[in-house]
């Protein structure tokens, strides 16, 4: 497992931007996503959402699925623990 590293975002952000922690997660993760900065595997993991639920939020946002090696070397290690290499 992954070193995690916790950071605050003060309520009164959360309230003006009317986001919960969880929501504030999938705005992070759909940015980051969306510049290139981090795979479908790994932004899909920051969301805590199903590839499928990603993947429909990705296109009710009009953003284009990216899949490049990453993502293959993420499916293939999801591949591998399904038991289905």
């Amino acid at each position: 497992m992954s070193d995690v590293i916790t950071f605050e975002i003060p309520q009164d952000i959360l309230d003006s931007a009317r986001l919960t922690p969880a929501q504030m997660k999938i705005e992070l993760a759909v940015s980051l996503y969306a510049q290139g900065r981090l795979s479908s595997g790994k932004a899909r993991e920051l969301t805590d959402l199903s590839l499928w639920e990603f993947r429909q939020l990705l296109a009710s946002r009009q953003i284009a699925v990216h899949y490049d090696l990453n993502d293959l070397n993420d499916d293939m290690v999801t591949f591998g623990d399904l038991g289905l290499q």
